[in-house]
């Protein structure tokens, strides 16, 4: 979103995008900030179709208040601190949003414990680039931040992880978009299977793959799509496919297939964690075309036994922790040249 910027006296080569870890146990000032920095993007998205390509207001209230009625006080009290011009609320309830898609590279590993990690792939331009540790419902929650109040992945106080990636499909339908709904499981659910549940009721507007891991060790890969049951198969990998292609010029522009093989190669070749995100930091997990199409924006590192987090790029590296968290903010450069 508007958080990019070319760095003052840098390469033209040379894109940078600050990270912030902020916390906050309910929205407030510092989501506030957040909402200023990123709403003209978000709203410039939102209208991409023309505001009745978009469903109305009462229908977004309705629906989100059938399909995760505990997400609703949340909602409204943001809407409150955004002033709501109307846009908003409708924006905010990702019922139905415009549709989007990204890359990502996912891997669960069990032993030595449970760990998730994962590549983030897409444009700086549409990256909050915001981890934000927040208590919300209750429940103390992990997360990078995506559409205002979304998550892209976390990890939860009860030792429950999930990241997503896009499914490979181009077909759009009823439902809600996915970063959404990913907040509503971190908020609402304790373990991998009480997560499958919520994910098979909550109607996804795009075809997404969820990767799921628990502090016992059970993991899962969602696939979601819309119109369909959801289908839960236990593999550690997930990319932007699949159980066939359905896209064949997305999968093949963006490696899909060839980044999926080297990920399980991965997992079987690392002896730890840090053998594993090594080798998500090198391509051809690791992705720099910024400028094209997308790129490797960060890999993350989710340690349910811990309820801890890593964000890592190549040469650096931020661990926080439900228990241990630090406000900062610093940025990240991605060479394109």
């Amino acid at each position: 979103m508007d958080l990019y910027r070319a760095s003052p006296g840098a390469p033209a080569t040379v894109l940078k995008l600050r990270f912030r870890w902020t916390s906050e146990p309910e929205p407030g000032d510092r989501w506030q900030a957040l909402f200023r920095r990123a709403w003209p993007a978000y709203h410039a998205w939102f209208l991409r179709d023309g505001a009745r390509a978009r469903p109305a207001l009462p229908v977004c209230r309705a629906r989100l208040s059938q399909s995760m009625p505990e997400l609703v006080p949340v909602w409204e009290r943001l809407c409150g601190l955004a002033e709501d011009d109307g846009d908003v609320a409708r924006m905010l309830s990702l019922y139905r949003p415009t549709p989007y898609i990204s890359g990502c590279t996912q891997a669960v590993q069990i032993r030595p414990t449970p760990v998730l990690v994962r590549n983030y792939d897409y444009h700086p331009h549409a990256c909050e680039a915001t981890v934000v540790r927040s208590r919300w419902l209750g429940t103390d929650v992990l997360a990078a931040s995506d559409c205002l109040w979304g998550v892209l992945d976390g990890v939860n106080e009860h030792g429950l992880a999930i990241a997503l990636s896009f499914g490979g499909s181009p077909e759009v339908g009823d439902g809600f978009g996915i970063p959404l709904i990913l907040r509503y499981v971190l908020e609402s659910c304790t373990h991998v299977a009480d997560a499958c549940a919520t994910l098979g009721r909550v109607p996804c507007h795009m075809a997404y793959n969820v990767s799921l891991v628990d502090r016992a060790g059970a993991y899962r890969v969602a696939y979601l799509r819309p119109g369909a049951p959801a289908e839960f198969v236990r593999q550690a990998v997930a990319t932007n496919h699949q159980r066939r292609i359905e896209w064949p010029e997305y999968v093949a522009a963006t490696g899909s297939e060839e980044r999926g093989r080297s990920a399980r190669k991965a997992l079987r070749d690392a002896e730890n964690a840090q053998d594993l995100v090594a080798r998500f930091l090198a391509p051809p997990l690791f992705t720099t075309d910024y400028l094209r199409w997308h790129g490797t924006l960060y890999t993350a590192t989710y340690h349910p036994e811990e309820r801890a987090a890593e964000v890592h790029w190549p040469g650096a590296s931020v661990r926080q922790s439900l228990e241990d968290f630090t406000e900062r903010e610093f940025d990240v450069p991605y060479p394109t040249g």
